[in-house]
């Protein structure tokens, strides 16, 4: 469940840029490594405390989603969906290659205050990382969910997100909306990297985790902010028990494996509404 709660972070922010754009970055996991690295840097390099670096390293690569809406991404809005694809994928491959000359091609371990720590409930041993991760996406959902339902400024995102013409002619500035949503979804990735860095470890291909959370996203029904989450902790489980259950090799082929019955049964997710438009 734990490993399922950051798959559905990192597809809630596949979901909240479609929502807004309807742009699919798959360049998502690997903002979540940068967000990592980050941390990694601030707690190991400059010996700054866990929460100082986890704040700073939401802040750096916040401003860095925004940035890249505002310089890149939003030239691409309108244009064939598999440009936009192809586009991410190739940001995805920028950010891998900037890691690995700042950082190098080595494994690092992130120190947290949950490390190496464990409680025993009913005879089963509960590692604190697992039980941080579970806790951490809760705590960011409920944020979330206060920021886009008791805000002014989560109004606006949900006005551009379902009509952006309506949203511009009643004053939403669309295009800083837009900026900020990118933002918002960069620093969802960040706190997604750095609670998985204890448990996965920190290197260059981390952020190929993106790809099991955009399976995520679909299964959970690509629009939906808690088909994100569900499909994430959904995609979780299966893992798990496939591990335990089926032959060597099928927990990496077990999601996508749900996927495509999923998509064959129910194209639009298990919490995705059906389409129709009225000629």
């Amino acid at each position: 469940m734990a490993v399922g709660c950051i798959y559905g972070l990192v597809a809630l922010g596949f979901v909240l840029i479609y929502k807004a754009t309807e742009l699919v970055n798959f360049a998502q996991g690997d903002l979540l490594m940068l967000g990592a690295f980050c941390c990694y840097m601030f707690v190991v390099w400059y010996h700054w405390g866990y929460w100082t670096a986890l704040l700073a390293a939401i802040v750096i690569v916040a401003l860095f989603g925004a940035l890249l809406d505002w310089s890149v991404l939003r030239r691409v809005i309108g244009q064939p969906q598999f440009a936009v694809v192809m586009l991410t994928i190739g940001l995805g491959a920028m950010f891998r290659s900037f890691a690995s000359i700042t950082w190098g091609s080595e494994i690092y371990t992130l120190p947290t205050p949950f490390s190496a720590r464990s409680t025993r409930i009913g005879g089963v041993t509960v590692s604190h990382e697992y039980v941080s991760i579970i806790v951490g996406t809760v705590v960011l959902c409920a944020v979330l969910y206060a920021l886009f339902t008791h805000t002014r400024i989560g109004v606006a995102m949900q006005a551009a997100s379902q009509n952006q013409l309506a949203a511009y002619y009643m004053g939403i500035p669309v295009k800083r909306v837009f900026s900020l949503i990118w933002a918002i979804s960069a620093g969802v990735a960040t706190v997604a990297g750095v609670l998985l860095a204890p448990v996965s470890l920190i290197d260059v291909n981390i952020g190929f985790i993106g790809l099991k959370a955009f399976a995520a996203a679909v299964l959970g029904g690509f629009g939906s902010i808690p088909g994100a989450l569900a499909g994430g902790v959904t995609i979780g489980v299966i893992e798990l028990l496939s591990g335990a259950y089926l032959p060597q090799g099928f927990k990496d082929v077990a999601a996508y494996v749900v996927l495509l019955l999923v998509l064959a049964i129910r194209p639009q997710g298990m919490f995705g509404a059906v389409g129709r438009k009225k000629v």
